[in-house]
């Protein structure tokens, strides 16, 4: 059996299934980044008790969900986290938008969506095919939204959070996932049962990549916010929501595809982390 790390670069380096639109020849995004986290790694506790006892799921809750007649123990699971980068192309498009998203975004958002849930059933399937169960936890009939005491909007399972203890980021002021390869990205995940070699975690605090918690004079998310959404305070996630909802979907609807999509991504390109990690790149020219 190929390495999943081989299966996934294969996967996506094939234009039939990472395109940016249906039967084009722009890719989607560019290469992805891989993370592992075990099971049993104690952030997922964490993660369920700060985020929502009662509904957020840890590996072991989400596993079993998928296979209620078999009885995995955490320490058997494995979380398979990817990163798929925004290409040059679709950034470079984007950094030119002030209210509304570009097209390149647009078909990203949503033809490149569906590029993330063909992958994570592709990777589902390569471990079924060699007799290994494995889930994808957003694409679970149980997988639902919710309210969150503390953080508002959230989820059953996140996979900005499954990566973020894969070892692939931390969290910026927008609340979007800074990674090696900046914040202008797409995330999947899956859960397998199989051991892995954790992915090392080069970080102690979930903000440890953003300028602005490093002390850093930045604001770039916040003066690329066109309604304010964001502040030094965080994300205010029902202003972003209703932006979205109500004007830059419908935007899309009008002047781009013909459909609505939950479009916007302005605060992920033209600030420092777009696509790289800027914290490191100023320790490196310390």
């Amino acid at each position: 059996m190929e390495t999943i790390r081989e299966f996934i670069h294969a996967w996506m380096a094939d234009i039939a299934n990472n395109s940016l639109e249906p039967g084009g020849d722009l890719p989607a995004f560019d290469q992805p980044l891989i993370g592992f986290a075990a099971g049993n790694d104690a952030l997922f506790s964490y993660l369920k008790s700060d985020i929502g006892q009662a509904f957020y799921w840890t590996p072991e809750e989400a596993f079993a969900n998928a296979f209620p007649e078999i009885s995995a123990r955490p320490e058997e699971l494995t979380v398979i986290a990817w990163i798929l980068p925004q290409t040059e192309a679709t950034r470079l498009a984007h950094r030119q938008m002030v209210e509304f998203p570009s097209m390149s975004w647009s078909k990203a958002r949503h033809y490149g969506e569906q590029v993330n849930e063909r992958l994570r059933i592709a990777v589902v399937d390569q471990f079924a095919q060699h007799g290994v169960q494995a889930c994808a936890p957003v694409l679970l009939p149980k997988w639902s939204r919710h309210l969150s005491d503390r953080y508002g909007f959230a989820s059953s399972w996140s996979e900005r959070h499954a990566a973020h203890v894969c070892g692939l980021g931390t969290f910026g002021l927008s609340d979007g996932l800074i990674t090696p390869a900046g914040k202008a990205i797409r995330v999947g995940s899956i859960i397998v049962r199989k051991a892995y070699p954790p992915t090392p975690r080069t970080y102690t605090r979930h903000n440890e990549w953003c300028l602005m918690a490093n002390g850093k004079k930045c604001q770039g998310c916040i003066r690329r916010c066109p309604v304010g959404a964001i502040t030094e305070a965080g994300h205010d996630k029902k202003k972003c929501k209703e932006y979205i909802r109500q004007v830059t979907a419908v935007y899309v609807e009008e002047k781009q595809l013909g459909f609505r999509v939950n479009s916007c991504g302005l605060c992920q390109t033209k600030v420092p982390c777009e696509h790289r990690n800027p914290v490191a790149l100023q320790k490196k020219n310390l």
